[in-house]
């Protein structure tokens, strides 16, 4: 580690950033046993998975600018409509956000007329289904899990809404995301600590077992990023939205594991297993808010040299990312948590893939 500002020196950022994209684009099920009729192992499907996976392949192809890589990307996005989606929730929405990149950069009128068609499944014909207070219901593939929210819809589902806000010029669907976007933060913040719950459920009014879990509490931190740095946003929103996000570092901060810099699956659990999907997000969202100038460099820079030199420690030769835990429902303890397995997964190549890019700005040397 160099004692300078270099998160990581380019090079060897480069070659881990291109051996984890190799690996993910390639990722198969070897054996384990799913428990979702869509795997979530496969590359070559259409889930939340792989729609997070794709989602960090576009953001390499925009630092790298090899025309392979977009080449890759449009050629699964091809192949899957050519398939056919097998159903749409709010985990199959998660590829429909790279889809309004992957438009703008193509132009492709077929993508638009697909994201005008999926935006208007959420919003005029309401098949996204709302539960309590409006809240979009965490429908997934196989069972409409009845009065639940996730603090994932916010990846899931909302950053793509908003996108589609501002490629088709639709303010309805800006104030839709953000409502969402609030009515999460209302029902999942655990208010003393800064961190928010996996779930809630409007029937039985409860947080179930109020777990801070890692994955969970780092799709806030990801997409509040990505809209401040690419949505129109009123700025007491904007105000708002920053003021949970900066107190969740805050709490990141002092859970962060002392010896690593990075986190737990329970965020305030250190007998649980350091998680890297989790890490490697919190990563990307705390780099790149020192980046944007919204948290000071002095407060994090030690957090960050720290965690970036032992997340390599989680990647092994062949550029497969270790540690990452499996789909996980919400559970009722923190023993449900600790007994999630791990194994490769495309959103943990994919979370890796992020924080990777975010480390070769130039901000970063």
């Amino acid at each position: 580690m160099e004692e300078n500002d270099d998160v990581i020196d380019l090079k060897t950022l480069e070659e881990k950033l291109n051996l984890v994209s190799e690996k993910m684009m390639v990722l198969k099920n070897n054996g384990m046993k799913e428990v979702y009729p869509i795997s979530l192992i496969d590359f070559n499907c259409w889930e939340w998975p792989q729609g997070v996976g794709i989602f960090g392949l576009y953001k390499y192809y925009e630092v790298s600018g090899r025309q392979e890589i977009l080449d890759s990307i449009i050629d699964w996005y091809d192949n899957r409509i050519r398939e056919g989606i097998l159903e749409r929730n709010v985990n199959t929405t998660s590829p429909m956000l790279t889809l309004t990149y992957l438009y703008e950069r193509t132009g492709k009128p077929e993508y638009l007329e697909f994201i005008k068609d999926w935006a208007d499944w959420i919003m005029k014909d309401q098949k996204l289904i709302r539960t309590g207070d409006g809240c979009f219901q965490h429908m997934i593939t196989g069972s409409a899990n009845d009065n639940e929210i996730l603090i994932d819809t916010l990846f899931m589902s909302v950053l793509f809404l908003a996108r589609a806000g501002k490629l088709l010029d639709r303010n309805d669907y800006y104030d839709e995301a953000n409502y969402q976007i609030l009515s999460h933060i209302k029902y999942l913040l655990n208010k003393e600590e800064g961190l928010f719950y996996h779930g809630f459920n409007f029937k039985r009014n409860d947080n179930y077992g109020k777990v801070l879990w890692g994955r969970g509490n780092c799709w806030y931190t990801i997409v509040i990023m990505e809209l401040l740095e690419d949505i129109p946003m009123d700025e007491g929103l904007k105000r708002y939205f920053l003021s949970v996000y900066k107190n969740q570092v805050d709490a990141l901060k002092r859970y962060a594991d002392p010896k690593t810099g990075l986190w737990h699956t329970i965020i305030d659990d250190d007998s649980s297993y350091i998680e890297i999907s989790c890490s490697a997000a919190f990563l990307y969202g705390i780099m790149k808010g020192v980046r944007l100038g919204i948290l000071k460099k002095e407060d994090y820079q030690d957090l960050i040299q720290l965690g970036m030199k032992n997340l390599f420690n989680y990647i092994d030769e062949d550029g497969t990312v270790k540690n990452v835990s499996y789909g996980t429902p919400i559970g009722l303890n923190g023993e449900f948590y600790k007994t999630i397995p791990c194994c490769p997964m495309t959103y943990g190549q994919a979370l890796v893939i992020l924080v990777l890019q975010e480390a070769m700005n130039t901000a970063w040397h």
